[in-house]
Order: C-alpha cells, then structure tokens, then sequence
C-alpha cells in the first residue's frame, strides 16, 4: 500500500468500463487498488495508466466471478487483506432478451455473477469492516430494479435484490460505521453494446450516458450520503417520494387478520337459479 493512501479499494468488473472508471477515480481520491476481472490484457493495461497517472499502487487479479473457485480466491482476499477499506461489486452481466426468447442456462449464470458473487463478496468483507469501525461498500444495481418491465426480466429480478440487499446492508450496518450505497444507472453506453447491442442500438441517444458520467454521479452520490444513487434521476424528490410510500406501506404489511377485501364471502346464500 502507498504511503497516505486512503486504503485500498477492492474494485470487481474492472475490465468493464464502469469498472476502469470507478477505479480511475479512486485512485486520484488517493486509493491504491485492487481489480479484478476476466481479462489480464486489459487490467495490466489499466493497472500501468492508473500507476503512471496517479503514482498510487494497482495490483491485478485475474478471476471469473462466476466460478466458485475463483470467487473463493477473491473471497480469500477479501477476509485476509486489513488494508481494504471500499469494496465496489460492479461486475455483472446484463440481458434483454423476453422469457421465452432466453436461455434458462444462461439466465443461472447471470444469477450467479450478479446475486450470488456480490453477496458472497459482501459477506467475505463486512465482518472486518465491523471489526475495524469503517469500510465502504458501493454497489451497482440499475434502474431496472425498480422498472423490471423494460428489460430482462431474471436481470430486473438480480437487480433489485442488489437493491432490496443493499437497503438490508444500510439498515444493519449504517450504526457500525459502515458506508453503503447502491448505485443504480439507466442505459449506459459500451456496458449495453456488449450485452444488449440491439437495445443500445435503439435508443436516442439522449437515452445512454457515458460509463465515466455514471461514476462520476455516483461518487458524488456517496460524497453527499447518499444511500441510493440513480445517475439519471433529476428530481430526488420523486425517489423520496417513492421511498416514503415503501416505508408508509412496510408499516401495514404484517397483521394477524387478512384485509376485508380477502376474507371469504359471507353470503351463504346457496341457492341455485333457475
């Protein structure tokens, strides 16, 4: 770790170019680093500029996070290494294809990247974190968590459990010094040109933002306190309001007795026409 560094920042997908910005823009915050993706070309490209630029250290770690073993490794690191401060989960996959158009296959691979490594990770990270009194977690869900309708809907479904995960997460941990944000984007260039080509391809451009963009309003976001980010978003007050009917409604949602409107029929009026 560089001396006067803020920690190091555990960046996931950084092959990706959400990824690379998020840990382009740490870096000059004064965080060493620590990427992890797929593809060693590209991170040992990042890792060099990010070096040069910054002077901050970069170390590259090549693994698959759908794979068990390699989410194990990273897990490994994770619990072993007290220098980390902010773990970002942005790797992930998307998908546009409707149900019966998609791959039941392909559809459980993306569950396990975009569920089930961001929670393992989460889980290998937050207990040092609590033990130490500080420590970040930044996680990248989308607009889809909330708007499941207009993309895939097992990616809407993986989306807003990264949502309903990182509220849980906030809720839990906020009181341990622990900072959590879930950041959630519209369409965001290149990232939809891998995935959803034909998508991005029909959208205005008006419609996409830059990937950089997108890290750059989320760490304003988290500057600010921000628990929930979504980039595109120009008028917070409408996810407040949002939010304050999810909490209005959490308080109702329990009781011993069902609502008048679902009990059974009290006409016991048998007869038949004729």
């Amino acid at each position: 770790m560089s001396l006067h560094a803020q920690g190091v920042a555990v960046v996931t997908g950084a092959s990706s170019r959400i990824g690379a910005a998020y840990a382009e823009r740490l870096a000059r915050r004064g965080y060493d680093l620590t990427i992890v993706g797929r593809n060693r070309k590209h991170l040992d490209a990042l890792a060099a500029r990010i070096s040069d630029d910054t002077g901050r250290a970069v170390e590259v770690f090549v693994a698959d996070l759908g794979k068990l073993e390699d989410l194990a490794r990273v897990e490994t690191t994770l619990k072993q290494d007290a220098s980390v401060t902010m773990l970002v989960n942005n790797a992930g996959i998307g998908a546009v294809t409707p149900l019966l158009q998609s791959n039941a296959g392909v559809m459980e691979e993306m569950i396990k990247l975009n569920v089930v490594a961001l929670t393992r990770l989460t889980y290998a990270i937050a207990p040092a974190f609590v033990a130490r009194g500080h420590g970040t977690i930044i996680n990248i869900s989308s607009v889809a968590a909330i708007a499941p309708e207009l993309v895939n809907g097992v990616y809407g479904a993986t989306k807003a459990y990264v949502l309903a995960f990182s509220q849980s997460l906030h809720h839990e941990l906020t009181d341990k010094g622990i900072r959590v944000q879930v950041v959630m984007p519209g369409a965001t260039s290149i990232e939809l040109c891998k995935t959803a080509g034909t998508l991005r391809a029909s959208l205005p451009a008006e419609k996409v933002m830059p990937a950089a963009d997108v890290v750059d309003a989320a760490l304003a976001g988290l500057d600010v306190g921000e628990l929930v980010t979504i980039p595109s978003l120009r008028e917070i007050a409408d996810w407040d309001a949002l939010e304050a009917a999810r909490q209005k409604l959490a308080r109702n949602l329990s009781r011993a007795h069902a609502a008048a409107r679902s009990r059974p029929s009290t006409n016991t009026d048998t007869s038949t026409r004729h």
